[in-house]
């Protein structure tokens, strides 16, 4: 199961979107927007309000003269209950910044 949560996605959008418990994870393509609520909610144990996806541009990727696709992932936008947290985010400050 946690094979298909790929990994936390960490731009300024996802970390505005904490502040309104909402977090951005990409996920395996494949997956429906029922079985990322099952996925976080059994994994996490947090109570999932909402599921918002969407699939991103794919990207060209060149070796040489073969030409090819970065790997597609599907990013998942987790609305959870105020009252809870998923501790991938903890809401610290980084002191580097």
């Amino acid at each position: 199961m946690i094979d298909l949560i790929k990994y936390p996605v960490s731009t300024e959008k996802s970390y505005r979107l904490i502040e309104k418990n909402q977090y951005t994870f990409d996920v395996d393509v494949k997956l429906t927007k029922p079985q990322i609520r099952k996925v976080f909610e059994n994994l996490f144990d947090v109570q999932v309000l909402a599921v918002n996806t969407h699939l991103l541009p794919t990207k060209k990727k060149r070796l040489g003269l073969n030409q090819g696709y970065k790997t597609r992932y599907k990013r998942a936008i987790i609305t959870i209950k105020s009252t809870q947290t998923i501790p991938f985010f903890n809401n610290e400050e980084n002191s580097e910044f």
